[in-house]
């Protein structure tokens, strides 16, 4: 099974780091990443920019607007994500707990659904 795995972060948090604590854990985590690629277990990662650099759209009764930022203001905004793949939750968890992360704001884990069983279910063509 596939596996999301979502970082979110307070940047207040990282940024009281004491100097050079910041890039120690980005070492650390490519270290950990690079050895669970090459397990076969991390399928692809990737860091975002800042939540100040993104554009929201929202569509509401007919209207879209689309406003610079987050939608919301959240102490903790979505930082980054790991995909792997799992035998279950538990393991998917278990890989999760291998970043420090959940130090600075929150990990989320979710199960990747199906698209070819959704595409499938809904009637459209494979693409």
């Amino acid at each position: 099974m596939k596996f999301l795995v979502m970082i979110h972060t307070d940047a207040t948090l990282l940024e009281a780091l004491p100097e050079g604590e910041y890039e120690r854990l980005m070492r650390g985590c490519f270290e950990k990443a690079d050895a669970l690629r090459a397990e076969g277990v991390l399928l692809d990662y990737r860091q975002l920019e800042g939540a100040a650099t993104a554009r929201t759209l929202r569509q509401r009764d007919g209207t879209l607007s689309i406003t610079d930022g987050p939608f919301s203001e959240a102490k903790e905004v979505f930082a980054g994500f790991n995909l792997v793949e799992a035998a279950d939750m538990d393991a998917a968890v278990e890989i999760a707990k291998l970043f420090p992360w959940s130090r600075f704001g929150r990990i989320e884990v979710r199960p990747v659904r199906d698209s070819d069983a959704v595409r499938e279910r809904v009637g459209s063509p494979p693409g």
